[in-house]
């Protein structure tokens, strides 16, 4: 059975990526969040590693139709935590070299070639771009959780993505910026994770990166737990008012009792003793079901419960 994560995943590398830009943008995101760069003989690659089968071949298929680039296993690795095996694809050659510069992983200076850590804002040109880095970042190192659906669930709305680095983070986080979401950083070993806590900030994520099959799943769930926690919260408040109610007739009684047993309940007047049999009558009833019963009002009833309850203080005094 799919987690949310996978979900998200391949609903992302479902629909193909036709815009240029938004499709250099992608990878840009996927290699800064999933890969490692290397180096040989002057030029620059890269290594990737994943264990979706969906987002290997939606990747591999892009940088070899597109860019014309052949990737070759470099190991496979069986990842105990997912139960699925991690494969890690290699590609170092001139054109991969040529494309590290051109999606800003990679710039050239004073002859030589350096690794950088800022996002390029070259590769973002347009709306389209800039979701698409989002769609790459989370295809790399993102995962997405929802509250389990028990009662009593611990687990709540996360969605994350990780950086090997605070820079490359930071910068994300000011590219979400500039569709109104915001982020919290945090450093996780060595490594840099943007994430969301926000059950609403989440779906608006969901949103912008068109995965509206998850945002259905999303907002299916939120309606469903809102239910559970209204319905608890009904509960607790009824238990509360059922021991509120349990504790005042408790004390009541043994007021009641004092004077019983002290001056005897037919030395009060009319109106006090009419009280005073009608709570030993019933001793479960609710102020409500007593004032109804005697046909006068809840704060005349209670008026009447706090001359019983001085009287009773001033004798067991």
């Amino acid at each position: 059975m799919q987690n949310f994560t996978e979900e998200i995943k391949n609903e992302i590398t479902s629909v193909a990526v036709t815009d240029d830009r938004m499709r250099k943008a992608l990878l840009s995101a996927f290699i800064r969040t999933n890969g490692s760069i290397i180096s040989k003989n002057g030029l620059f690659g890269f290594e990737i590693t994943t264990e979706n089968e969906g987002t290997a071949e939606f990747i591999l298929n892009m940088l070899e139709e597109n860019y014309g680039l052949s990737l070759t296993v470099s190991g496979a690795k069986f990842d105990v935590m997912s139960g699925k095996d991690k494969l890690s694809f290699e590609c170092i050659d001139e054109r991969t070299d040529g494309l590290l510069k051109s999606i800003g992983i990679i710039k050239q200076e004073n002859g030589a070639n350096l690794l950088t850590f800022n996002i390029d804002e070259s590769i973002f040109q347009g709306k389209k771009s800039k979701i698409g880095y989002i769609k790459g970042a989370f295809l790399g190192g993102g995962s997405c959780t929802l509250p389990d659906e028990e009662l009593f669930s611990r687990t709540g709305y996360h969605f994350e993505i990780v950086f090997s680095n605070k820079v490359t983070a930071g910068d994300f986080c000011e590219l979400l910026c500039d569709f109104e979401i915001l982020a919290k950083l945090v450093s996780r070993k060595d490594k840099a994770v943007v994430y969301i806590k926000s059950k609403a900030v989440i779906s608006d994520i969901l949103h912008l990166i068109d995965c509206n099959q998850c945002l259905k799943k999303l907002n299916k769930v939120v309606e469903y737990k809102d239910r559970q926690n209204n319905a608890n919260r009904v509960n607790n408040c009824s238990v509360s008012n059922i021991d509120k109610t349990v504790t005042a007739s408790v004390n009541q009684v043994k007021c009641i009792e004092i004077i019983a047993q002290t001056i005897g309940l037919q030395s009060l007047d009319k109106h006090l003793f009419d009280v005073a049999e009608c709570r030993l009558a019933d001793k479960n009833a609710s102020m409500q079901e007593l004032a109804e019963r005697l046909n006068i009002s809840k704060s005349c009833l209670n008026h009447r419960m706090r001359k019983i309850s001085d009287l009773a203080k001033s004798l067991a005094e």
